[in-house]
C-alpha cells in the first residue's frame, strides 16, 4: 500500500565521488548505487524519493528554498557540510519539512570535528554508521512521522 509521500533525498560535497572514496568508511558504491538501493527502499516503503546532489553550498540552499510544495520531507547527508555549514542548517529549517540526517561512515566515532552536527536538535533522528542500511532507518523513521504511526 503506497501513501504516495514524496521524500526528498539530499546529499551534499563529494557524493558525485563516492565511489572513490575510502570503501572501508563509505562502502564502496557509486552515487548511482546508493541511489538504486534507497529507491528500492523506498519502493517496500510506499514512499517516492527524488535525488539531488551537488558540490556547491548555494546550491544545497537554494534547493532546500524550494522544496515547499514540491516534497513532504527531507533525508539528508550533507558529507562534511553537516560539521560546519550553518546556512544549510537554516535553509533545512526554512523548508519547515520533517527531516532525518544520514551518514554512510560512524561520524561519531571518527575525528572529533566530525562529531559535530549543525542538524542537532533540527531533525527527527540521525543514522550513522550503518552504510546504505541507515537510508532505510531514515526512510521508514520519515514514514511513521508522515503517517502519524510508531
Amino acid at each position: 500500500m503506497s501513501n504516495g509521500h514524496r521524500i526528498e533525498v539530499m546529499h551534499g560535497v563529494n557524493f558525485d565521488v563516492l565511489d572513490r572514496r575510502d570503501p572501508a568508511l563509505y562502502g564502496g558504491l557509486s552515487l548511482l548505487e546508493l541511489e538504486r538501493r534507497i529507491e528500492s527502499f523506498a519502493q517496500e516503503l510506499g514512499l517516492r524519493v527524488r535525488f539531488f546532489q551537488t558540490n556547491f553550498e548555494g546550491e544545497m540552499v537554494e534547493r532546500m528554498h524550494r522544496l515547499a510544495g514540491e516534497a513532504d520531507a527531507v533525508l539528508i547527508n550533507a558529507g562534511a557540510w553537516t560539521h560546519y555549514a550553518w546556512a544549510i542548517r537554516d535553509a533545512l529549517e526554512v523548508a519547515k519539512l520533517p527531516s532525518v540526517e544520514v551518514h554512510l561512515s560512524d561520524v561519531d566515532g571518527r575525528e572529533q570535528w566530525r562529531r559535530v552536527s549543525i542538524f542537532e536538535g533540527l531533525c527527527l533522528a540521525k543514522f550513522a554508521g550503518e552504510g546504505p542500511e541507515g537510508y532505510r532507518l531514515g526512510l521508514q523513521a520519515l514514514s511513521k512521522a508522515l503517517t502519524g504511526t510508531r
